[in-house]
């Protein structure tokens, strides 16, 4: 089973301990089915320690609100009363907005992970937020006219590849893009009248992983993301995503491991940022763009010796930085995301060398090092899993808006 972060239970009350419940409950099992996608009345008894008629009354109020959905499987051996399967329903929605340096992607995500429909825009090198925010907004118009009308939709979720406060929906950072101190989150809510919650990239695409990915079944891991706007990361300590004092834990593409005077995004010098760029491995291949799929077919291809000379290198210093990861948070598997990917299919034996040579004898000895599983559409289900946060936590309470946009 997949180790997942349940609900707490409210502070009771007086006169609404039964309440708490009912709704602590509810959530206990929305979250079950949703990290799941699919479980059986007997698995969901089994795994809450509630009884069946209190599971029989939580699915059937889940599933009238249109959250869950019943199917009936037959037995194996054909004999016996077949099984309930509860799942989640996708008629519920997020939209998910993923921003990067030259370009907006929409999509509709259902409830059980699964990209819907995705609308891409390109915006310009360095352009403004209100014409980013603009973009989107017709990105969104356009995929709310495509859903059905039955659709339920819970709010919209943002990546960006810079510092966010989740907080107040306030991005901080983001210096791919020259940002900084932006409103995003009521300036994209104004547009479209829909519940936006911002996220950054690297550590949505990790909780993403960890849920319906390559992650899935581990408590502690290292997620590593290489993308146009530089690396970032997230870091997830036993079950529990580490966000650190102010959220901004994770930062794993701005750590040092080289003297070089070389600068990443951020301006430090000699981080993994600085050295292992996406943009390097493109100039040498002689391509102007391409996604990570495309790219790992022309690393695979090349015989040119520059190509493979910058490979190994951008491999070693990989290599490094799993090291140190690997010595400072003891995890259970490391995760590689993006461009880096590549680098693994291009030399994975040597990456492993690399990273085993660094590391501290008791904490790698139990390492697992892969890929992720997500492809293309990770980034936008890690968004759209910030968006049906405020569902998960109260299934009971949370207002759903319809695709038909308000007048």
């Amino acid at each position: 089973m997949n180790e997942i972060a349940l609900p707490t239970l409210r502070a009771n009350r007086v006169g609404s301990s039964r309440e708490d419940l009912r709704i602590h409950n509810l959530s206990l099992i929305l979250n079950l089915v949703h990290k799941n996608v699919s479980l059986s009345r007997s698995d969901l008894a089994s795994q809450t320690r509630l009884n069946r008629s209190t599971i029989s009354d939580l699915v059937l109020e889940l599933t009238e609100r249109g959250l869950l959905i019943e199917t009936e499987r037959p037995q194996a051996t054909g004999v016996g009363r077949p099984s309930h399967m509860v799942s989640v329903s996708n008629r519920v929605v997020a939209i998910a907005v993923e921003i990067s340096t030259y370009a907006v992607r929409v999509a509709a995500v259902g409830l059980a992970g699964q990209v819907i429909d995705r609308r891409r825009a390109i915006t310009g090198l360095l352009p403004e937020p209100a014409k980013v925010v603009e973009i989107i907004a017709e990105l969104v118009a356009s995929i709310r006219a495509s859903l059905d009308k039955k659709s339920l939709i819970a709010g919209i979720g943002v990546s960006v590849p810079g510092q966010v406060n989740e907080q107040t929906g306030t991005l901080r950072l983001v210096t791919m893009l020259g940002w900084g101190e932006v409103e995003l989150a009521s300036m994209i809510s104004a547009k479209t009248g829909l519940p936006v919650s911002l996220g950054n990239d690297g550590t949505i695409s990790c909780v993403a992983e960890r849920d319906f990915g390559a992650g899935k079944g581990f408590n502690d891991i290292v997620y590593i993301f290489g993308g146009a706007g530089g690396i970032g990361g997230g870091v997830i300590v036993g079950g529990q995503m580490l966000r650190g004092t102010s959220g901004f834990a994770g930062e794993l593409g701005h750590m040092r491991i080289s003297d070089s005077k070389s600068e990443d995004s951020a301006g430090l010098p000699g981080t993994l940022e600085a050295l292992l760029r996406r943009e390097d491995l493109l100039d040498a291949l002689h391509l102007d763009d391409a996604d990570d799929d495309e790219l790992t077919k022309a690393v695979l291809k090349s015989k040119s010796p520059r190509v493979r000379k910058l490979i190994e290198r951008q491999i070693d210093l990989l290599g490094i930085a799993i090291a140190n990861c690997v010595n400072i948070f003891n995890p259970e598997v490391v995760l590689l995301a993006g461009f880096l990917s590549s680098l693994f299919d291009a030399d994975d034996y040597r990456l492993l060398a690399k990273a085993r040579a660094g590391g501290l004898a008791g904490a790698r000895e139990r390492v697992v090092v892969r890929k992720a599983e997500l492809g293309a559409n990770l980034v936008l289900v890690g968004a759209a899993e910030i968006a049906f946060a405020g569902l998960l936590a109260d299934p009971a309470g949370f207002d759903l808006r319809s695709p038909k946009p308000a007048k």
